[in-house]
């Protein structure tokens, strides 16, 4: 297949058009977000939703992500991601297959049904997590396309992907949220510097490979500005698979942590990488045949679980 967003190939970087829509199903009167909703992820390449889901049902995804938490033991290890010199948890993945209670969240319609629609497709999980952030030490995440990496080193073919983060603690303007720059979605960065082997060993705490350069990023930030999407807990953030995006460091003592889910569009399943020699292990990217997610209607409660 011809690689049409190459990247980690060239001396300098490129800035690429994007060849790929952003909402890939028309709007009509039954779509689970409003149109105005829909105009704007195309135009900003991220959505804001709040409360879609009750304080109990909220409470019910903060005690899971809690018992993750307090009990790595019990998690495969290599789903473990540490902060950089330290112990303290950064990422849980494979969320959902370590957690019932995350699996049905992924698959709760309010969420599946708009990835749905969003992709123009039956989706699939490509990747899920739980991201913690500590007080006084969560480290920083460099700006970076999420489509760039899932091309690159998962062999993602289109970008017809996104991401869904649900905020399980406060997210505020003070403890290293989320920033994103409105209308990066638009173009494809291409980076420079060849992918070292096993690159996600050191990537998932500092990614130095497949980052923008600096004069771009720039351009981007001055041209788009620079906003940081915050909310209360339950609140979901939806961004385009090629939004430029990161997160500075948490020296407040408010932590702050979410559920991650990446929608893939069941047509957009990998293939081999675009640019690295080996595609990354199957908890950061699924590479089986994918299975179309089933929309579960209903509360998020423990009830409705064992039901």
């Amino acid at each position: 297949m011809t690689d049409i967003y190459p990247s980690r190939q060239a001396a300098t970087p490129q800035l690429l058009p994007r060849l790929d829509p952003v909402v890939h199903s028309e709007w009509t009167a039954d779509a689970p977000i409003t149109r105005e909703q829909a105009a704007g992820f195309d135009r900003d390449g991220y959505l804001v939703l709040d409360d879609i889901f009750s304080d109990a049902e909220v409470a019910h995804l903060q005690a899971a992500a809690g018992k993750l938490l307090a009990d790595p033991a019990a998690l495969a290890p290599e789903t473990i991601i540490a902060e950089p010199q330290s112990k303290e948890v950064r990422s849980i993945f494979e969320l959902h297959r370590q957690s019932d209670v995350m699996a049905r969240l992924a698959a709760d319609a309010r969420l599946a049904e708009v990835a749905r629609f969003l992709l123009g497709d039956e989706v699939y999980l490509h990747q899920s997590r739980l991201n913690y952030k500590p007080g006084f030490k969560g480290k920083e995440f460099y700006w970076h396309s999420d489509f760039e990496t899932w091309h690159v080193e998962d062999g993602m073919p289109r970008m017809r992907a996104l991401s869904m983060s649900i905020l399980l603690a406060e997210n505020n303007a003070n403890n290293g949220p989320l920033m994103v720059i409105p209308g990066s979605h638009r173009s494809f960065l291409a980076c420079v510097g060849e992918t070292p082997e096993n690159h996600y060993l050191s990537s998932l705490k500092k990614q130095e490979y497949g980052v923008p350069d600096e004069d771009s990023l720039a351009e981007m930030a001055f041209e788009k500005g620079i906003v940081a999407p915050t909310g209360k807990p339950g609140t979901v953030i939806i961004f385009d698979c090629n939004l430029m995006h990161g997160s500075n460091g948490n020296i407040t003592p408010f932590p702050r942590s979410n559920a991650f889910f990446v929608y893939n569009a069941v047509s957009n399943r990998l293939q081999a990488p675009f640019g690295a020699r080996k595609p990354r292990p199957y908890f950061l990217a699924y590479r089986g045949e994918p299975e179309a997610l089933t929309a579960r209607h209903g509360p998020l409660t423990q009830q409705e679980l064992a039901a």
